[in-house]
């Protein structure tokens, strides 16, 4: 981990360490304890405290763009998505791209140069909505984003993607989405699909691959209002159904990962939780890249993705290119 000077007080790392026990906990349970609890146990202790101490949309202008398709019945905004593709193409890589704001807001139309880049490439681009806290539970809003992908395997060679040729992307609150249908099998299961249809997953500056840990590091800033934000998107006892490191497993389906996040930034939490989440993939010998991007904002690293020469466009695209073969 890089090391970062911070210049003002920051949480007591005593105040997660049951935290860290847990997610060592929840290691043992999934490994059959042959020695991936104290190894993450140690790696996360060592990471936290060197936290603490160092602490619009534009189209191509060759693309067909099909917009508005529902993926569930009856049809509504916010559970539709769009379709960006190459004229004339057929069987092309598929990427399935969720948005973020916080679970509570947000809008597939804000994608901003994402179509034009991946669609200059040869690729098909769907971006999704899907419906937010209070209205529904985080639950319902995985079960969108995997009623989502079933809807593209199903119908993408109608528009001219491959239906077997499948990435799963998203930024920021779409990160975890991603990361989370990526690992837990039981989402696509129940829209009639399977973890085996997803070629990669790409989730951009998460910062609750682990929720508990993310909201133990909020609760513990001084001065932190109680309960934290997270605690009420991610209740008591719904935190380790809701997160992709306590699913990653082995000979589950899980593809591999490209984990992109801001390299500047180390109090927002989403270094350490990409680390965290590669750490477990790591260890059941899932294939994944970490990429943390300089001179980025969280909400800079996701409206730059398809300028030019961007660094984490060019790894994502790069991304998609080695598992599409």
């Amino acid at each position: 981990m890089n090391a970062f000077v911070c210049s003002c007080a920051g949480p007591n790392p005593l105040a997660i360490r049951p935290r860290l026990a847990s997610a060592a906990s929840d290691y043992h349970r999934l490994s059959g304890g042959r020695g991936v609890a104290s190894r993450v146990m140690t790696f996360c202790r060592r990471n936290v405290l060197a936290f603490f101490v160092t602490v619009a949309s534009a189209s191509a202008a060759d693309a067909v763009v099909h917009r508005e398709l529902p993926y569930a019945l009856p049809k509504n905004e916010r559970q539709s998505l769009d379709v960006f593709a190459p004229a004339g193409s057929k069987g092309r890589p598929v990427v399935v791209w969720i948005h973020g704001g916080g679970w509570q807001r947000g809008d597939k139309s804000g994608v901003k140069l994402k179509p034009q880049a991946f669609v200059d490439r040869g690729y098909v681009f769907v971006p999704i909505n899907y419906r937010f806290i209070p209205v529904v539970k985080m639950q319902d809003m995985a079960s969108d984003v995997a009623h989502a992908i079933a809807w593209v395997h199903g119908h993408i060679a109608e528009y001219g993607g491959d239906p077997k040729t499948l990435f799963v992307m998203g930024h920021s609150a779409g990160a975890q989405l991603a990361a989370l249908v990526c690992t837990d099998g039981s989402y696509l299961k129940a829209a009639g699909v399977g973890l085996n249809i997803i070629k990669g997953c790409v989730p951009v500056d998460g910062d609750t691959f682990y929720p508990g840990l993310q909201i133990d590091l909020a609760e513990a800033r001084p001065g932190a209002r109680l309960p934290s934000s997270y605690r009420i998107k991610f209740p008591e006892g719904n935190d380790r159904e809701l997160s992709s490191v306590v699913h990653v497993g082995k000979d589950k389906g899980i593809p591999p990962f490209l984990i992109v996040h801001i390299a500047d930034n180390p109090e927002s939490g989403t270094v350490l939780q990409a680390q965290v989440l590669a750490k477990a993939l790591t260890d059941f010998k899932i294939p994944v890249k970490v990429l943390g991007v300089p001179g980025k904002t969280h909400v800079t690293l996701d409206s730059d993705l398809g300028v030019p020469h961007d660094l984490a466009t060019q790894a994502m695209i790069e991304f998609v290119a080695q598992y599409a073969r």
